[in-house]
Order: structure tokens, then C-alpha cells, then sequence
């Protein structure tokens, strides 16, 4: 075999047949990831010990037919050896890598799913500058050791996922893709309700989400099938509870956002968040605050709502996947022998949100009291009763821009509230929706989400958030003298809402994240959410562009007018889309329905 050697000095991949090939000392080095991998953690009995095991060449029968299918001439060769040995896999396919959230000062990097040596080099740059200057100088949430929880610390569901994991590094890998193992962990109260409702199932930090529901007379493909880069087949099923949410009133159960209470004897809970967070909370008992927890840079580690529930008391939602990470932020700047008290209250609370024009009438008709805006204006908390039950935290917002409200329920009383708002709430066209409704509302509205559109190098002057900082509020807080000098020098990047001119919704692939921006024919940037919008009859993305010297291909300032000024395209897997750039949301298309063809997209160009 002197040719094959002489051309295989790099690896070759066959997915399909679940092999790689390479060259070793004169001979063939040949291994893979079979769909039945075998765990070395099983019940009763715990092998640390990194070792060679036992031949299992019936377990190794598949992996060496691809093997002899893609090169029959190896079945005169001779096998010198079979090696059998422990590799390690993580439950989302990514490595470990961060600071302990228990044990300051303790970094960790593991789990590399057997990319160790394709990973290592940067991995170890990046966990070198996080041990010396506290944070790394990319975003590299997505291997954070405080993505996980000691949830996902369970033997039981390590074993059935990581069976799941190693296969799957060979498939192929598609947008919205939900794990099938080590599911139903974390669930609403309402989640057998939702589930015979027809409800269809994500997961996010271990917690059941509902993504939309099938209606009775609909049938959608299987799960293999459904598997596509073009348009999916729950469309017109989101369709109609987006409709909903904009035309009658819609339930979405939202129970996995993380929620903390911060409380102290004295002033010490408002010290504290007001030397954490950008925006004013120094606000009335009552108010709402949108806010972003800040580090040095300025850039977001948390972006969040705080309600002030008394003077001394404050209620925190953030995202889900936030649980750990925001718990140990918090901690880690929380006073020594403080009387400051902090709970994770999670579990304790049943999240409704109550979407559309006809929510101020359900609520009224169950609380007996007037839900307008005269009586209830937008970022208000008030603890009402609700049907028969008490101590209900209303919020006036629905993360999704939309009018309607927030309602946290004590989780025995979740049920109760649940039935008591669709039976009320059947006269004005009521019906469950999903997140990826809201995420499709909330894409239209602009709105960026943390873990998507921020992360720790994003700022709020880069993103238009300017109202949600408080530079003067009279006192210091974590990130203001990045966000001064910011202030000062400009921005070098701009969150932008893409509205794509020429892209078929049925016909082309459609944008999913992570798509090339082009202004001008130069690359500026990538898109960091992306769904279709309803209301627009086009596709959105959200991304954040750059501005690029010609010469240096150095950053510089990006400015509103050097937005204004681009002709834009959208890159899909390899064809381009000409896009429309905006500074602001297209407020007036929310007001108003309009025909796809009536929309002048030159009238949306960013102002």
C-alpha cells in the first residue's frame, strides 16, 4: 500500500460509514463512533482508571466493515492490534472549560468529546486568560463549566445522554435539534396538561419547553424526517399562534426562566444591585426595571428584569440557562457577613405569560379589577388574586414587546390559575403558544436575548441599549468607566435587524444563525438570531456588523451612518440575499397588517 501512505499524511473522514483513516508509522491507524457506544460507567461498578480494555471486536464489527467497504484492498493487510480505551463525552457534545461556580479560583478543562487535539491549542489559550485576567478575550459561553447544574451530575442521566452524544458526532447536524435522552427532569406543573394538549417539547437547562402545539387535525412528519435546512413543516402551525398573539390572546408557559429574590434588613439589597447592574433600581415599590448585569468591560453577564417588590426586597428573572452563572456572579460580589439574603426561587414560582390585545380582558375578568393601562401601567408588579387563588405576581410585559402580562404563581396554585384563564379566556379566542412563537415575536420587536444576541464582549451601547444605563445615578457600578470611555470613542460593532428582499420561503434554505453579513461586497460581521416574522412576510435576522479598514482590515468606529450607507447581503449556505439594514424596529408594520407587496423595504432602511 505505498501509494495510499505516501497520500494520506492528513486524515481522512468518512461520516457516513462513521470511520476516520490516517496514516501511523508506516501502517493505518483506523477507529470511529458507533451508534451503540458502550458507557464505562455502569450501574455498581465506577472505572476511573484511564486504561486499555478488553478487545471487543464484535463491537468493533461495524466500524471495521465501513472501513474494508471504503477500501477493500485493506482486507489482505494484516490488523496489528485493536485498542480499546475510555474517551470523554459531555452532555451537549461541547468541552468544560471555566471557573468553578463553588470554588473560586478552581478552573477546570475537560471533556473534550475526542477533539483533544484539535481543541487543545485553543482551549488552553483561552483558560490561561481567563486564570490570569479573569475572562477570556473571546465568548466562549457555549463551553462554560456554568452551563450546567448539578442537575446534569446524575450518573443515570450522564450514561443514557453520552450514549446519545457520541453518535451524533458523525451525523449530520440540523437547526432546533433537541437531545431524545435524559429528558423530563425539570417540568412545569402544567406539563401534562400542555403535553395531551398537543404540546411539542424542547429542552433548555434540563427544563420541558414547549416549542408550539399540534392541533388535533394536524400531522406532522416523524422525527427523522423532520430533520431540514429548509422550511420546516410546524410553519403554519407557528403561523397561527403568532396571529394569535398579536390578534386575540395567547398562554405560554415559561415557567424555566431563572428567578432569584434579593433581600436585606437595611438599604444593603439596593447597594447592592446598584452597584451591579447599569440601570437605576432605586425605583418605586411596585416598578419594573429592564437591566443588564455588567462585567469591567461593559459587557453583558447577565441581561435581566427586577421588580421591586418592597423597599427592602427585589424579584430578579433572568434567562434559563442564567441559573448557575447568575447565582455565582451574584455571590462572588456579594458582601462578606452581609444581612443581604439571596434565594433561588426557580421552583417555587409557575410563569404564565398572557400575550395579546384580549389579555387585559381575562385578567380583568379574573382579578375583578381594571387591567388597563390607567390602572396598570406598562412595567408594573402587583400581587393580585386570580380566580381562587392569592399572591400572584402580575407584571405588565411579555418579553416579546406585545401588550399583555407576566404572572408568577405559586406553583400549587399553578393548575388552578391555568384552568381558570383558558376557561375565561375562551370568549375572546384564547389558545397555547410556544417559544418558538416568542421567538419569532420577539426577533420581529428587535428584541436581542442573552446566550444569542449578548454575551460578556457585548455592551449595551453596541446593542441600543443606551436607556437601560444610568451613567449619573450616583454611584458607581461594574462596568460604568468601560461604558464612559465607550461613550466617548464610539462603538466598533452595531446590533442590526436584517430584513431579507429577495429570499423564497419556500424554496430557499433559510437562515437559522451564524450567516455571513456583507455590506458592500466585504464581510462585516455574522447573524446571531434569525426567525421568520409573521407580520413582515419576510425573514429576519439579527446580527452585528463591523466596520473593517480596507487597508489594515482594522476595526473602526461603526457609526449610524456608515450602517445607512451599505447595500447589505445575507449569506445562506453559500448564496447570497440582499438584505435591509435597520437601526429600529418597523413599528409602524405592527400597527398596521400590510401586504407583502405594499411594503416599500426602502421606507425600513435604518434611520
Amino acid at each position: 500500500m505505498p501509494i495510499f501512505c505516501q497520500l494520506c499524511w492528513s486524515a481522512i473522514v468518512d461520516a457516513d460509514g462513521r470511520i476516520y483513516i490516517r496514516n501511523w508509522q508506516g501502517g493505518i491507524l483506523s477507529g470511529g463512533f458507533e451508534k451503540n457506544p458502550k458507557p464505562i460507567f455502569t450501574e455498581g461498578k465506577n472505572q476511573l482508571e484511564i486504561q486499555n480494555l478488553q478487545e471487543d471486536w464484535d463491537h468493533f464489527e461495524p466500524l471495521l466493515s465501513s472501513l474494508l467497504r471504503r477500501m477493500p484492498e485493506l482486507e489482505t493487510l494484516e490488523i496489528v492490534k485493536l485498542v480499546n480505551c475510555p474517551e470523554t463525552f459531555t452532555p451537549d457534545m461541547r468541552c468544560i472549560m471555566g471557573e468553578s461556580p463553588v470554588v473560586q479560583g478552581y478552573f477546570v478543562l475537560a471533556g473534550m468529546n475526542s477533539a483533544g487535539l484539535s481543541f487543545g491549542g485553543g482551549a488552553g489559550k483561552y483558560l490561561a486568560e481567563w486564570m490570569v485576567h479573569g475572562y477570556p478575550s473571546e465568548n466562549v459561553w457555549e463551553l462554560d463549566l456554568k452551563r450546567f447544574g448539578a442537575l446534569q451530575s446524575s450518573r443515570t442521566f450522564l450514561r443514557h445522554r453520552v450514549m446519545e452524544v457520541m453518535p451524533l458526532l458523525y451525523d449530520l447536524k440540523v437547526p432546533r435539534w433537541d437531545f431524545q435522552t435524559g429528558r423530563q427532569l425539570r417540568t412545569s406543573p402544567l406539563y401534562d396538561r400542555l403535553d395531551a394538549q398537543g404540546a411539542r417539547w424542547m429542552e433548555k437547562h434540563g427544563f420541558e419547553r414547549p416549542k408550539y402545539f399540534v392541533p388535533p387535525d394536524k400531522d406532522l412528519l416523524a422525527l427523522e424526517q423532520s430533520k431540514t435546512f429548509y422550511k420546516p413543516d410546524w410553519f403554519d402551525i407557528v403561523e397561527s399562534e403568532v396571529k394569535c398573539c398579536k390578534e386575540a390572546v395567547c398562554v405560554i408557559d415559561m415557567s424555566s426562566f431563572t428567578k432569584f429574590e434579593i433581600t436585606s434588613t437595611g438599604d444593603q439589597a439596593l447597594e447592592f444591585l446598584q452597584y451591579l447592574f447599569s440601570n437605576d433600581i432605586d425605583v418605586p415599590v411596585g416598578h419594573i426595571v429592564h437591566t443588564g448585569m455588567l462585567n469591567e468591560g461593559g459587557g453583558y453577564e447577565n441581561d435581566c428584569s427586577i421588580a421591586r417588590l418592597n423597599k427592602r426586597s427585589f424579584f430578579m428573572i433572568s434567562p434559563t440557562d442564567q441559573q448557575v452563572h447568575c447565582w455565582a456572579w451574584l455571590k462572588k460580589h456579594m458582601p462578606v457577613d452581609s444581612n443581604l439574603l439571596l434565594e433561588d426561587v426557580t421552583w417555587k414560582y409557575t410563569a404564565l405569560n398572557l400575550i395579546g390585545p384580549r389579555a387585559v380582558d381575562v385578567l380583568s375578568e379574573l382579578s375583578y379589577t381594571p387591567m388597563t393601562a390607567d390602572h396598570f401601567p406598562s412595567l408594573f408588579c402587583k400581587e393580585m388574586s386570580v380566580g381562587y387563588a392569592n399572591g400572584i405576581r402580575v407584571m405588565s410585559m411579555t418579553h416579546t414587546g406585545e401588550p399583555g402580562f407576566m404572572l408568577y404563581i405559586p406553583i400549587e396554585y399553578a393548575l388552578h390559575v391555568y384552568n381558570e384563564v383558558m376557561s375565561v379566556g375562551q370568549k375572546y379566542g384564547i389558545r397555547n403558544a410556544g417559544y418558538y412563537a416568542l421567538r419569532s415575536l420577539r426577533i420581529e420587536k428587535f428584541f436581542a436575548f442573552w446566550g444569542q444576541d449578548l454575551n460578556t464582549l457585548t455592551t449595551p451601547l453596541e446593542c441600543g441599549r443606551e436607556s437601560r444605563v444610568k451613567l449619573e445615578k450616583g454611584m458607581d457600578f461594574i462596568g460604568r468607566d468601560a461604558l464612559l470611555q465607550q461613550k466617548q470613542h464610539g462603538v466598533y460593532k452595531r446590533f442590526i435587524m436584517f430584513i431579507l428582499d429577495d429570499h423564497d420561503t419556500d424554496l430557499d434554505l433559510w437562515p437559522w444563525w451564524g450567516e455571513p453579513i456583507y455590506r458592500n461586497g466585504q464581510y462585516v460581521g455574522k447573524t446571531t438570531s434569525s426567525a421568520y416574522g409573521y407580520t413582515l412576510e419576510r425573514h429576519v435576522c439579527l446580527g452585528f456588523v463591523h466596520n473593517f479598514s480596507e487597508d489594515t482590515r482594522e476595526e473602526q468606529v461603526v457609526t449610524p451612518d456608515f450602517i445607512n450607507r451599505g447595500e447589505y447581503e445575507i449569506d445562506i449556505a453559500g448564496q447570497r440575499f440582499q438584505a435591509k439594514a435597520k437601526l429600529y424596529p418597523v413599528a409602524s408594520l405592527f400597527t398596521h397588517k400590510r401586504r407583502k407587496d405594499d411594503v416599500e423595504l426602502s421606507d425600513l432602511h435604518g434611520k
